[in-house]
């Protein structure tokens, strides 16, 4: 096959690819939220019946995590979170299609709305540390309604899937740049116009763009990119949590204080106040984590790796 015809065939994939993915998120957004969470932990139980690395991962981080609990409740703590990995991806139906006027009254709740109010009364930029737990792309369309906001998004392995994923993501007011040199000068400049602003703040940054500090007792990864931001804006800096409340009653969103030495200029400090953050993010509701993501691959010079253990 000629290089033409190989990239040809690569694009029709990833349309074909693209298109199924956005039939799927459609089709979730038709279903009432009871029965998209109930769809979503079923996906999640097969997950679980299933050998795949979604389930040996988040085994792996779990007893990592919670080495206090017996074999058993680990066991069950995986599983409690495989069926919130389920409903992350029946959810996106919601998230990216429901209009306002359905999608934000389902947020009964929000605790620590005082620390929210503190920040504003600031007059500074503010930047919303919301690690993977719980109902994360909610949390972005509730807080881009709250104020201007600036967010930066990966784009997505399947390019065809980009512009679907954008305009659903931006849709209440948000303005959207990915993640690279150009999108993280768009942040500052949000932040020092005093908008809003939210990062994922446990994901692996790659080897240079952060440095190993403990998360759960284990040297992870962690971003050096908050704390810069939080220096060159000036911002205020809160965590917030968005969790699903049992029996599809809705959502309760917890807005939590960080240290301030998530701000520090030295990167180690920073990082590990950011990480013990996150741990307090985690502990809210353990089994909505994100614990099939692998948060401590590559491991410093003569630390395990316990994904090839």
């Amino acid at each position: 096959m000629s290089k033409r015809a190989q990239s040809d065939s690569n694009q029709n994939r990833q349309a074909w690819l693209g298109g199924l993915l956005k039939g799927l998120v459609v089709v979730f957004s038709w279903m009432p939220l009871r029965m998209n969470r109930w769809f979503g932990s079923l996906i999640g139980l097969l997950m679980w019946w299933i050998p795949n690395s979604n389930k040996r991962v988040s085994e792996k981080n779990i007893a990592v995590a919670f080495p206090e609990l017996s074999a058993e409740e680990q066991s069950q703590l995986v599983k409690r979170s495989l069926m919130h990995l389920g409903q992350v991806v029946t959810e996106l139906g919601p998230a990216w299609c429901w209009p306002e006027s359905k999608l934000l009254p389902l947020i009964k709740e929000v605790k620590g709305q005082a620390f929210l109010d503190q920040a504003r009364a600031q007059n500074k930029g503010i930047l919303l540390l919301a690690p993977h737990i719980g109902a994360w792309e909610v949390n972005g369309m509730y807080t881009s309604t709250t104020q201007e906001s600036t967010y930066l998004y990966r784009p997505p392995n399947i390019p065809s899937v980009e512009a679907f994923m954008v305009k659903a993501r931006s849709r209440y007011g948000a303005k959207l740049s990915p993640t690279d040199m150009r999108g993280v000068r768009d942040l500052v400049k949000g932040l020092k116009a005093q908008q809003l602003s939210a990062i994922l703040p446990d994901q692996d940054p790659g080897e240079r763009g952060g440095v190993y500090a403990p998360f759960f007792g284990r040297p992870a990864r962690t971003m050096t990119l908050v704390s810069k931001l939080i220096q060159k804006s000036d911002c205020a800096f809160l965590f917030v949590v968005m969790e699903r409340l049992p029996k599809a009653q809705g959502y309760r969103l917890h807005v939590l204080p960080a240290e301030p030495e998530v701000a520090s200029e030295d990167e180690e400090v920073a990082a590990a106040a950011l990480n013990r953050g996150v741990e307090a993010c985690i502990r809210i509701a353990p089994e909505q984590y994100l614990w099939s993501y692998k948060r401590y691959r590559h491991p410093p010079e003569g630390v395990e790796d316990i994904y090839k253990a």
